[in-house]
């Protein structure tokens, strides 16, 4: 059991490698935008999962990183000397120097206030860039070039992959040292208890502006990457979707897990490149997604896996039981249900879809669903929806083991990963 994380590791580690010979041009961009988000979730979680503090303005520092970054991209492109691969760091300085900033003015809090000043702040940064068009180029924002450093040329999207994966290990190997170094400790100590850290001789208020400096800084790097990837930038970047997501990232990933931002990186922007090709309404199931991991699985995915592998490895749980099957089959009714009606639904109050309606002279188009029409007049479609529904539902109800955990369960689940 102690050699699956390896095994994992070591399959994951050859995949990235064997991208650029096997992959094509749309699964390197994917992977990429993956790498990039990952980041970005990294250094959200530093703040939040291992400091306690709720940043829901995380953009700014991202979006700020950006700009910078194709700013110093032109400068190269006039002439200027700074090497290409490490244009992140512009990004991860510019995000450095705005969050100590912003991490001082917002640090004085914590909780609830905390988290409003981040979204106070991030709300200025937007309209700042949305009014300042010569600085931040307006609706059409700025674009750039990638230049050549010395032998290395960075016009390919294989040459930003590896890039990418470089920046993206390094930031992964600086995370993990800085969460197990004794700064790292004092953070988690005013995570738990900040008072008893105070009392310790420690100025809180100075550590935790500085973890918020360096939670910016990660995040400015991720938009340094986006800058070289896209060579382009706009205000776009400073809206609340982009601090939303990274919450997203790290929620359904796991908070408390290292690797959990990770994996919610790779669900949720894999899930919205394909979801977005298959459904106007991939959104919606993103939305619901969250909202049964938040209810279902607090830990998030990661946590949930980490829980059930230490459960393993106690001998209390199988690696994949009966159980485990049957929560497969009730996922799967229930999602079944979900998609018959939220498309049909959704399709048919569309103005497209009454539009059709209209220039068919009043008869109702059929809608395309997993490969099949369906009348939305026949109760067909509305019966197989409504009962696989009721179905997914029930075999939760009937399974103590697929309801929602109690609040103590939670509690000593907590407990015990803390030991």
């Amino acid at each position: 059991m102690k050699t699956v994380p390896y095994i994992g590791a070591a399959i994951a580690a050859a995949a990235l490698l064997a991208l650029p010979i096997f992959g094509d041009l749309g699964t390197m961009n994917l992977v990429i935008k993956i790498m990039i988000a990952a980041i970005f979730a990294l250094g959200f979680n530093l703040l939040w999962g291992q400091a306690g503090l709720p940043s829901f303005g995380h953009a700014a520092y991202y979006g700020i990183g950006t700009f910078a970054t194709i700013y110093m991209m032109n400068a190269i492109d006039r002439g200027g000397w700074f090497p290409t691969p490490l244009l992140p760091l512009v990004g991860a300085g510019a995000g450095f120097a705005f969050g100590l900033v912003a991490g001082w003015f917002a640090t004085i809090r914590s909780g609830v206030y905390f988290a409003m000043i981040t979204v106070a702040l991030a709300e200025l940064v937007s309209a700042i860039a949305l009014k300042w068009e010569g600085l931040f180029g307006g609706e059409a924002g700025i674009r750039s070039i990638r230049t050549d450093w010395g032998p290395f040329s960075f016009q390919s999207t294989t040459s930003v992959y590896w890039l990418t994966l470089v920046w993206m290990l390094l930031v992964m190997a600086f995370l993990f040292g800085l969460q197990r170094s004794p700064f790292g400790l004092v953070v988690r100590g005013i995570r738990e208890r900040e008072l008893r850290v105070r009392f310790l001789g420690y100025d809180t208020h100075r550590v935790k502006t500085l973890v918020f400096a360096i939670s910016a800084a990660v995040s400015g790097l991720a938009g340094g990457l986006l800058a070289i990837s896209d060579e382009s930038a706009s205000m776009v970047l400073f809206q609340g979707s982009g601090s939303a997501f990274v919450v997203l990232n790290t929620v359904i990933g796991g908070a408390g897990v290292f690797l959990g931002p990770v994996i919610g990186a790779a669900l949720t922007t894999s899930f919205a490149y394909f979801g977005a090709n298959l459904s106007h309404f991939w959104m919606l199931y993103l939305g619901i997604a969250f909202v049964v991991t938040v209810m279902y699985a607090p830990q998030g995915i990661g946590g949930a896996i980490a829980q059930r592998a230490r459960a393993v490895k106690a001998g209390e749980k199988a690696a994949f039981g009966t159980g485990d099957l049957i929560g497969i089959v009730a996922f799967a009714l229930t999602f079944l249900g979900l998609i018959f009606l939220i498309e049909i639904t959704g399709t048919i109050c569309s103005e497209q879809y009454r539009a059709g309606i209209a220039s068919a002279k009043g008869v109702w188009p059929p809608v395309r669903l997993l490969g099949y029409d369906f009348n939305p007049l026949s109760p067909l479609p509305w019966l197989i929806g409504l009962l696989s529904l009721a179905a997914g539902i029930a075999i939760v109800v009937a399974q103590p083991h697929l309801r929602r955990p109690r609040l103590l369960d939670l509690v000593t689940t907590k407990a015990e990963a803390g030991k």
